[in-house]
């Protein structure tokens, strides 16, 4: 061949590979796009609020509905039966029990009334089915092992109404084990025996753990006790921000060795210093008991309220974190931890977002962000989802064995 033809055949190859290349909103698409940790069941009791329809985080404050997600190429999520910590004993644990019961049927009841839109489903096989027939599919967890903290037997109960993911403990100590963030600091030094007793019907369940707001004690011990991988579904690291809620170095590789994902977390508190302003928390408080929660504000006062949170916004701004901030706990974890080990959640519904990063129609923009330092389409697979994914079908396989 000589030299012309040797150019000739370079030009040749170059036009080729540019009309082959795929653009960062083809990437996205081309990704199965998975949120590990909705809090969007907790809209689902309000008075007129609907999935279906399109709403507006500025107005509302939600951030996840079915026109927004077929916006931002979000293929389905890990929908959250969150409850509350509000107490310990018999009383309180059949409270959390009713609760849970109440918001799974919330739950079933969406995917069955929007069955042409939605799929629930139990395991990978059936979210990618899902998938494949144009459904956002729907995997439930629970955040907060309150709802079974009183009786182990309720995980069976849960399980068979369709649970795969479940986290021992939230915000304050439980029966089960230390969180992260409670201000009277650890009980149990980790795991109680009810906590190692929960890490062990649920390797047998085939459900995943989640140890998001467990301290790092309680996540030292379930990856040792575990016989399966975990999911922190929505978790920072520590060598980017010092926060309880985000997971040291040393975690972050034991969590990897397990096999296990960190899915970051795009909520600002656990990035930036986020001062606690006296004056804006009182403000906020009348605020919701002249209105009621954002979701619930009547139509017919929905002006004035956001009106007047606009004015609480001016008076007592807070920092945000921003996409800046989100890519440095990603790409630390792609370092230390590797691309296998890490996904995104938005905490959306339950207090996350961040500048850049308001909504589910927002995540082509990351896409965007990660493309730009280099992350391919096979990155991008394991980044949307497929981490994830793979982590509940080993879940599930080690249960079956």
């Amino acid at each position: 061949m000589n030299i012309r033809s040797i150019l000739l055949a370079g030009l040749l190859s170059t036009a080729a590979a540019a009309a082959f290349a795929q653009t960062p909103a083809q990437m996205h698409e081309a990704a199965t796009v998975l949120d590990t940790h909705f809090d969007t069941p907790a809209n689902f009791g309000a008075e007129g609020w609907s999935i279906m329809e399109r709403h507006d985080v500025a107005v509302d404050g939600t951030q996840v509905d079915y026109p927004r997600m077929v916006e931002g190429g979000v293929d389905g999520g890990v929908f959250v039966i969150f409850t509350p910590q509000r107490g310990r004993g018999p009383a309180a644990d059949a409270e959390a029990r009713d609760h849970a019961f109440v918001r799974a049927a919330e739950i079933l009841q969406m995917t069955a009334r929007e069955h042409e839109h939605f799929a629930l489903v139990t395991t990978p096989a059936e979210a990618a089915a899902a998938e494949a027939a144009g459904k956002k599919f729907v995997f439930i967890s629970i955040e907060n092992g309150a709802p079974v903290a009183g009786d182990l037997t309720l995980m069976d109960t849960f399980y068979k109404l369709g649970v795969r993911m479940m986290g021992p403990v939230h915000f304050a100590n439980n029966d089960l084990a230390d969180s992260s963030t409670d201000p009277k600091g650890p009980e149990w030094g980790g795991l109680s025996e009810k906590g190692r007793a929960f890490v062990t019907r649920a390797n047998q369940l085939g459900v995943v753990i989640d140890p998001s707001h467990a301290s790092d004690r309680t996540l030292d011990q379930i990856l040792d006790l575990s016989t399966a991988p975990v999911i922190l579904s929505h978790s920072g690291v520590k060598a980017v921000y010092d926060h309880p809620r985000n997971i040291p170095d040393n975690l972050l590789r034991k969590l990897a060795a397990k096999g296990g994902v960190i899915q970051v977390n795009a909520f600002s508190g656990y990035m930036v210093d986020v001062p606690r302003i006296p004056e804006r928390q009182a403000a906020l408080a009348a605020l919701t008991a002249k209105y009621g929660q954002r979701r619930d504000v009547a139509a017919e006062n929905r002006d004035a309220y956001l009106a007047e949170l606009a004015a609480i916004e001016a008076a007592y701004p807070l920092p945000q974190a921003n996409l800046d901030d989100l890519m440095k706990h990603i790409l630390h974890v792609v370092e230390v931890a590797g691309i296998d080990h890490v996904g995104l959640s938005g905490d959306f519904d339950g207090g996350g977002g961040i500048e850049g990063l308001e909504d589910v129609t927002t995540f082509p923009t990351l896409t965007e962000r990660l493309v730009a330092a280099g992350f391919t389409q096979e990155d991008l697979n394991k980044f949307w989802g497929g981490n994830a994914l793979r982590v509940f079908a080993e879940v599930q396989a080690a249960a079956a064995r």
